[in-house]
This record gives structure tokens, C-alpha cells and sequence, in this order.
């Protein structure tokens, strides 16, 4: 409250004098701190309720709103507030979190559009409701003053409101005019000015019959269609831009010795930059100082992370996780490998939105002979009745309303709603409006392995063959530890009850793994070598307590459905791929346990995309289905793609379909019901056309007015619309 009432005092010249320099300082420093983080674990309002009350306690932060649907939680902040701790509060509450630049994502032109659809659509229905109860009283038998006071008044409605909800048609049209060409809504918009312009004359000549009712119904229809269409691709965003706003904004750059926080982009080759445990790496470049485990499965697919050290190269957005580098700057910002993989990703998009619907299709085949076909009726009954310009004009409407694409543009929303309602039952939330379509002409699947048809996360299967005493100690060892097999070891020890053993000074050899003393004897748990194993050929860990070694090895897990999706489509008649850049072993491993007999192993972003584009090039219509910043690239890249619900923000950005549940079996369904679904759209087409073929003689043979041309068209659509719920 006192920070409105603050703000309302600064906004009033006569409550304040003007704000000193160092009060200036000060706002420009608050408004430095909002920062924005991406929290991609959230999906309830216990979610948001538990972290915006939980950050909102941190000392230095004003307020926090977490948005469910973008995953992004803002927080207006004191300028001692920093990402990192933000970060570091949201991991302790289970979250896992990165932060955004703000610079690089904006909505609001997006949210704009929807907003105005969604206002134009409301007022052309309240509209229609009053100018449909207007028109009641004259069906009924209102004659001569009345009947004109009611048009009169419909009038008045009807006017401004098509001028108001027609727009988006009107400025369609005019585009498409100054472009030299016919689109779907030159007609519409011709139907919607001219159903208005002979009813006015109607009105004013004490007619008997005005269409203002038909204008109206016209709008609302249409922009029914128009919204569906907008709400089915509206959700999707630029892959570009999530990769993009995932760089990391900030660094630590070492000044002769003292540590100075700059932005990434005014740091310049040979620079030296600090990356602490825990940290994402900001910049391409060769660690000059420090030892240190890094993972890359964002990057590369790989399981484990690799281990770095003095002279090693990393890349900008990898984990840094054991122990401080120093790093000297080869690229950074708009040179560094992530931004080069978004500008392929954006590349990439471009190329896929090229893609035309099969709207968009017939439209360009249709919608120029519309206009022509009602001209044709006007001069031939301008000839046929000897000059009778109100018979000609109400005729020439009637054939234009007729032949108004209404339905056209109803055939392909309509249809992807209902599928899209029944594919999210299943728990498959469809994000481009045109993914059904190009699902449909699939011929070959891709799959990436880690995170995808896996969970991603190593699972420990055989701590029953150690000793109660080892496995005390490995979890007090894994307790010390942030190396991702240190991690999955000890919660699942604690899952098992198991109580963490006394040890004492416990120490972590970045890049080796942890050690400490127990009951006198030294311990340690790390890699294989470090602690004198003998290296198994599975993923493990390995304690060694004294001179006696155990080992622990890992799994990772198959997602639900895994093998039941290799299946179904492979008896739907796809080929199937598996893509990683896991190492060979572990990806011959997993295609053999699925089935999968062609195969790709240390795959890199670019690898991924360029077997696809091979695919592509060889006449394949490629799905891909990855979920790591490693298959951006080539979800981009794929004729459609889907991504999991526990993808990277910048996968899920990428794909045309998001998998909401651990299950990856719906997606067999998807391809199948795609199918369905686009020949519902061709059945929607062929009604149009039938429709089109029975009514249009009709009209041209002055046997329908333009009211009835109006019912008939809202017909046709109700028909498509009955259609397309047909796949409920």
C-alpha cells in the first residue's frame, strides 16, 4: 500500500518537487533488479502460491507473480537482489529454475492481437442477439413506420458494429489488394460492405426486407473462425527467442584481481571470467585455472558430465559443477555457440512456416472467382429485367453471401479444436495451428534417447548388494556432493531409510568426486580411478572404504510408453530412428531394448538437423521428438515436432506438439488421429463445394434473398462445425 501511495504522490506535480539525482540513481538501480526466471516444474496453484510467498520473504524483494501458463516468475527487487539467489531459494524448494534476459522475450504483441480478436468476437455477438430480436418483430408482421423504425435501429447496430468487428477482414482485404492478389477476405469483406449498403437503401426506400441481421451473423461467424485459428497458434513461441533470453545475461569478469560484474555482451575476446559451481557458463572459451566436472546434456545428449580442466574448451550455456574455472573468452554474446544455434533454430522456423494449409490452399483457388461470380449475376440481371438496379444489386448480394467463404474458413479450426480437445485428454497439448496437418504426411520418426524416451535421470539398482555400514557411508559421501550419480545415489538411499554415517572432514576433488574420514579409515566416492576400482562397462559410482571397493551402478530409467510408441508406429508403417549424443555403447543399448534397429550415436546439435534435412532431401516427412537444448536445432528443422512437458523452455519452444504427461504413448495416437483429422478437413472441403454446387444456381436464378443466402451459409458452417466434432 505505501508503495502505491508513494507512486501516486511521484505522479502528481503538485505533490512533490522533482525527484534529486541520487533519488533518479536510486529507481534506475530498482528497476536494473526485476528479473525474470524461467521455472519450468510448475503446473498447479499450489505451485504458485508456495513459491510467490516463499521468494516474496527474501529480504530485498517487493513482490513476486509467478505466470503459470509461461513458466516465468517476475520479481521486482531491490538492486541487492541478485538471479543467482533467486535461483538458489528455488532450488532448495524443489524447483528448478534459470534465469531469462527480459530484453529478449516479449509477448505483448501476441497478447494485443488476442485480446482484440476476443473484444471484436464479443461485441459482434452481443450485437447479433439484439439486431436478431429486432428482426423477430418485423418477421412477425410489423408493416410500414414500424417496420422502418425497426430497421431504423438495426441500423444503427448493425454499422458500427461490422466497421468495429470487421477489421481484421477489411484490413485483409486491403493488404491482399495492394499486393495484387485475391484473398479469402476481399470477398468477405465485399459480402459484409455491400449486405450493409442495400440494406441502408432498403431502409430508406421503406423495403420490405433489410439484411442488417446478415452483416452481423457474417462477422460473428467469421470471427469465431478467426479466433479458434489464432487460439490454436497463439500458444506457440519463438524458439528463437527462449534460446535467446536462456544466455546468460550476466558474468563475472576478473579485473587485476578484483571481480567485477558486467554484461555478457560487453565482454570481449581474451577477457578472463570466474564461473562458480553451480554457475552457467556465459561464454565459448579454454579454462586457464581450476578442475571441474561440466555438464553438457543440454548441449550434447551426453549422460555424465565430463570432466575439465586447465586448457579444456567449453561452451556457453553448460553447467559448471564441482569446482570454480577461470575461463578465458574466445566468443561471447552474439559469437558464442548458443547464439549460433538460435539463429539456426530461427533459420530453421522461417524455412517450416512456409508450410501452406490446405485453407490457404483452396482459398487461393476460390475465393478470386467469388467477386467474378457476383458481378456476373449483377450485369446479367441488369440486362434480364431491363435496368432494375435494387433486383440486380439484392441478387448479386445473395450470390456473394452464398459464396462467402464462411465455411472455408471454419473447416480447418474447427476441426484442429475438437482434435486438439481430445488429443490434451490424452495429454498431447497441440501448438500450431498447422501441426495436425503436416502429422498427417509423416513417414519417418525420430527420436532423441536422454530425457525423451528415457526420464533422464540416473536411478541406482543395485544398492541391495551392499552392507548396511557401506551404504551409510556412500549417503553421507553423496550428501557432500552435486555431481549428478552423487545426487541420484543419495536420494535414493534416503528413500530406503538409510541414516547418513558420521564421517568427518568431508572434502569434494572437483572432477574426481568426495572424500572424508570414517571411524579413522579414509573414505571416498567418485570416479572409478580416484578411488582404485576397476571400471565397470555400466554408469556407476564407486566407495571405497579402506582397501574394501564397492560399486554402485545406474540406470536410466525408460519413460512410460517407451516401447509401446516404438510399436504402434511401427505397425502404422513408419520408420523409426534413435538420435543421441549419448555415447555408443548406451545408445546401442537402448535401440536394441526397443527395437529400434537404425540408429545414430555422439550426434551434436548440427548432426541431428543435418540427418534430418538428409531425410528430408531423400522425400521423408520427418516428426522429431527431443526435449534438450541439443535438439532445438532439429526440432526446428522436422516437418513437426513434440517435445515433453519436461523439456527445456527452448525445446517445448521449438515443437509443434507438447507431451504433458511422463506417458509417451499418446504419441502414437497423435500421428494417427492426424489422419483422421485431415480427412475431416477434406470432408468439411467437399460439403463446401457441395453446398456451393446446390445453392449457388439458387441464388444466381433470383430464387433467394439475401436474408436466406445468410441462413443458408450459417448452416453450412453449423454443418462443419458438426463435422469436426465428429472425432469426439
Amino acid at each position: 500500500m505505501n508503495a502505491r501511495i508513494q507512486s501516486a504522490i511521484a505522479a502528481c506535480p503538485a505533490c512533490s518537487v522533482a525527484p534529486s539525482a541520487a533519488e533518479l540513481a536510486a529507481r534506475a538501480s530498482a528497476a536494473d533488479a526485476r528479473l525474470l526466471v524461467s521455472v519450468p516444474g510448475v503446473h498447479c496453484a499450489g505451485c504458485i502460491s508456495t513459491i510467490e510467498r516463499d521468494v516474496e520473504r527474501m529480504e530485498g524483494v517487493r513482490s513476486a507473480r509467478l505466470n503459470l501458463t509461461l513458466k516465468r516468475l517476475s520479481v521486482d527487487a531491490g538492486a541487492g537482489v541478485s538471479a543467482a539467489a533467486v535461483i538458489e531459494r528455488l532450488d532448495r524448494l524443489g524447483y528448478e529454475a534459470h534465469e531469462l534476459d527480459p530484453g529478449t522475450l516479449s509477448m505483448t504483441e501476441t497478447d494485443r492481437q488476442g485480446r482484440e480478436l476476443l473484444m471484436r468476437l464479443g461485441v459482434a455477438g452481443f450485437a447479433m442477439m439484439n439486431v436478431m430480436l429486432l428482426s423477430v418483430s418485423v418477421w412477425a408482421g410489423a408493416e410500414g413506420v414500424t417496420r422502418d423504425m425497426f430497421h431504423l435501429i438495426s441500423a444503427l447496430i448493425a454499422i458500427p458494429t461490422v466497421a468495429f468487428s470487421g477489421q481484421p477482414f477489411f484490413r485483409s482485404a486491403i493488404r491482399s489488394l495492394r499486393a495484387g492478389r485475391m484473398g479469402m477476405d476481399v470477398p468477405i469483406s465485399l459480402a459484409l460492405i455491400l449486405t450493409l449498403l442495400i440494406s441502408l437503401y432498403e431502409t430508406f426506400q421503406s423495403g420490405a426486407h433489410a439484411y442488417f441481421e446478415a452483416a452481423v451473423m457474417l462477422t460473428f461467424f467469421l470471427l469465431a473462425g478467426r479466433y479458434l485459428d489464432f487460439r490454436a497458434r497463439a500458444i506457440a513461441r519463438s524458439a528463437a527467442q527462449q534460446l535467446a533470453a536462456l544466455e546468460v545475461p550476466r558474468a563475472t569478469r576478473l579485473e587485476n584481481g578484483a571481480e567485477v560484474t558486467v554484461s555478457v555482451a560487453d565482454l570481449r575476446p581474451g577477457d578472463m571470467v570466474l564461473v562458480r559451481p553451480g554457475g552457467r557458463v556465459p561464454v565459448d572459451g579454454a579454462v586457464v585455472a581450476g578442475r571441474s566436472e561440466v555438464d553438457r546434456a543440454l548441449l550434447t545428449g551426453e549422460t555424465l558430465p565430463v570432466v575439465t580442466a586447465e586448457g579444456a574448451q567449453v561452451s556457453a550455456g553448460e553447467v559448471n559443477l564441482t569446482g570454480p574455472l577461470t575461463v578465458r573468452v574466445t566468443a561471447a554474446g552474439r559469437d558464442s555457440s548458443l547464439h549460433r544455434m538460435a539463429d539456426l533454430v530461427a533459420a530453421a522456423e522461417s524455412a517450416r512456416t512456409r508450410y501452406t494449409t490446405l485453407a490457404d490452399r483452396a482459398a487461393r483457388a476460390y475465393a478470386p472467382t467469388i467477386p467474378l461470380l457476383s458481378l456476373g449475376a449483377f450485369v446479367a440481371w441488369m440486362w434480364i429485367s431491363g435496368g432494375d438496379l435494387r433486383l440486380s444489386v439484392n441478387i448479386a448480394i445473395a450470390t456473394l453471401i452464398i459464396t462467402c467463404p464462411c465455411a472455408l474458413g471454419l473447416a480447418v479450426p474447427a476441426v484442429v479444436t475438437a482434435a486438439s480437445g481430445k488429443l490434451f485428454r490424452k495429454g498431447l497439448l497441440i501448438k500450431d495451428g498447422t501441426a495436425l496437418e503436416r502429422l498427417a504426411e509423416v513417414d519417418t520418426v525420430v527420436f532423441d534417447k536422454t530425457g525423451t524416451l528415457t526420464m533422464g535421470t540416473p536411478v541406482a539398482d543395485n544398492l541391495d548388494d551392499h552392507p548396511e555400514a557401506a551404504l551409510r557411508v556412500a549417503l553421507a559421501l553423496a550428501d557432500g556432493s552435486s555431481h549428478p550419480l552423487a545426487r541420484a545415489l543419495a536420494k535414493a538411499l534416503h528413500d530406503r531409510g538409510v541414516r547418513p554415517a558420521e564421517v568427518a572432514d568431508l572434502r569434494e576433488a572437483p572432477g574426481y568426486g568426495v572424500q572424508g574420514v570414517w571411524q579413522g579409515a579414509p573414505v571416498k566416492l567418485g570416479r572409478a580411478g580416484w578411488v582404485g576400482a576397476t571400471h565397470a562397462a555400466t554408469t556407476g559410482a564407486y566407495l571405497c572404504i579402506g582397501e574394501v571397493k564397492h560399486s554402485f551402478t545406474f540406470t536410466d530409467a525408460l519413460r512410460p510408453g517407451a516401447e509401446t510408441v516404438v510399436q504402434a508406429l511401427k505397425a502404422q508403417g513408419k520408420d523409426v530412428w534413435l538420435i543421441s549424443g549419448d555415447v555408443a555403447p548406451a545408445v546401442e543399448g537402448m535401440a536394441r531394448r526397443l527395437g529400434i534397429t537404425q540408429w545414430q550415436a555422439g550426434a551434436l546439435p548440427q548432426d541431428k538437423a543435418a540427418r534430418i534435412t538428409a531425410l528430408h532431401d531423400a522425400g521423408h516427412k520427418v516428426l522429431m521428438v527431443g526435449d534438450g537444448l541439443n535438439d532445438t536445432v532439429a526440432l526446428s528443422a522436422a516437418h513437426v515436432s513434440i517435445s515433453p512437458a519436461t523439456a527445456l523452455d527452448a525445446a517445448r519452444a521449438a515443437s509443434d506438439m507438447v507431451l504433458l504427461g511422463r506417458d509417451i504413448a499418446p504419441i502414437a495416437d497423435a500421428v494417427r488421429m492426424a489422419k483422421v483429422s485431415t480427412r475431416r478437413i477434406r470432408e468439411n472441403f467437399w460439403q463446401s463445394g457441395i453446398y456451393n454446387a446446390v445453392f449457388v444456381p439458387v441464388a444466381l436464378l433470383g430464387l433467394c434473398t439475401p436474408l436466406w443466402a445468410a441462413a443458408v451459409m450459417s448452416l453450412s458452417s453449423i454443418t462443419v462445425s458438426l463435422n469436426a466434432l465428429r472425432l469426439k
